[in-house]
């Protein structure tokens, strides 16, 4: 009956002491003093060998069912703390939705981005690859075989970043080209967008670094029609349906024969306005077919291979895209004008 006493009233105490506990530290602190090893509950079995065989089990048993109504009072009243706490906690740091603030300011692609992402999903779709060089580049790749003679303009040191007399800051993409004719079999189909280096003076219309894309179509059977058709299928998905292309002759290294590619005013559509100065034209790109030269040089045999290539300056078509007038303002990094294009 003593033993009998002394686990109901460790029960009540129990109870008592948990109705008291005012956070879940005191509530643990109760629990160690309770259950733990050197707690009261385990006290009371240490004193099991005092008693005899036949009172063992009773008493072992009371301890247990005391155990288990401990532990029940306790994961209740824990419940209790936490719902408690918790809902101080909120109460604490709850936050007025209704007061002013300040959103985060997100950015967007920059104008000349957008742009390139135009062209290169027109060109992928009508099966174009994207392919990139490097910026720095030899002698042999832009210039020599591209049918750029050691005497060329092109060579001269107030046109090209030169690091030594081998090894150039790339003055286009058209060097990937050769590089892709190197070491790809015809058929061929790629564009080539980058940035270039040439030395110019910083003005509204030039800039010593700039982007260029470059495309380069070779096959058998290529003509000057399927330049064409590419070039009017690239100006309609860039500046709308109605766009049509103008050809004129000119001269370049590495096509022959040579053009002049003018787009129809977006603007006026051809009827002539300041944009195109009164000629319903735009001066855009130039391009023509490659010049046989540039394929011997490159291991095409011409007489089976035919190919066209062009090329244009991202920044001239972004420009004419978006209506900005000075090409400067592309690098200043001016966010006021920039989120015009978000």
């Amino acid at each position: 009956m003593e033993n009998q006493t002394q686990i109901t009233q460790l029960v009540q105490r129990a109870q008592e002491a948990l109705q008291k506990a005012e956070n879940l530290k005191e509530l643990d602190t109760l629990r160690i003093n309770l259950l733990g090893k050197k707690g009261e509950l385990t006290g009371l079995l240490r004193g099991m060998g005092q008693l005899s065989p036949e009172e063992r089990p009773a008493f072992g048993q009371m301890v247990n069912q005391a155990r288990e109504k401990i532990e029940s009072m306790m994961a209740g009243r824990e419940k209790e703390l936490k719902a408690s706490e918790l809902e101080a906690r909120l109460v604490k740091e709850a936050i007025d939705v209704t007061l002013p603030t300040d959103l985060p300011r997100l950015g967007n692609p920059h104008p000349i981005t957008q742009v390139l992402d135009s062209v290169v999903e027109c060109f992928i779709g009508m099966g174009f690859q994207v392919v990139e060089g490097p910026e720095i580049e030899l002698d042999k790749y832009n210039f020599e075989l591209l049918n750029i003679p050691k005497n060329h303009p092109a060579r001269d040191a107030q046109d090209t970043f030169y690091i030594d007399e081998n090894i150039v800051l790339r003055t286009h993409t058209s060097p990937v080209q050769a590089r892709v004719m190197a070491a790809q079999k015809p058929p061929i189909r790629v564009i080539c967008p980058g940035r270039v280096f040439r030395a110019d003076e910083v003005d509204a219309t030039h800039s010593p670094v700039f982007h260029q894309i470059e495309g380069l179509v070779i096959d058998k059977d290529v003509t000057m029609a399927d330049l064409r058709g590419t070039l009017g299928a690239f100006a309609r998905q860039l500046y709308g349906e109605g766009i049509t292309t103008r050809f004129r002759p000119s001269f370049f290294p590495f096509t022959e024969p040579s053009t002049e590619v003018d787009l129809t005013c977006f603007v006026c559509k051809g009827k002539g306005c300041r944009v195109c100065k009164g000629t319903g034209w735009i001066e855009v790109l130039g391009g023509g077919m490659v010049n046989p030269k540039v394929l011997s040089a490159n291991g095409i045999d011409p007489k089976v291979y035919s190919g066209f290539a062009f090329g244009v300056g991202l920044e001239r078509i972004t420009l004419l895209r978006y209506g900005i007038s000075d090409m400067r303002w592309l690098y200043e990094g001016d966010e006021r004008f920039l989120r015009q294009f978000s």
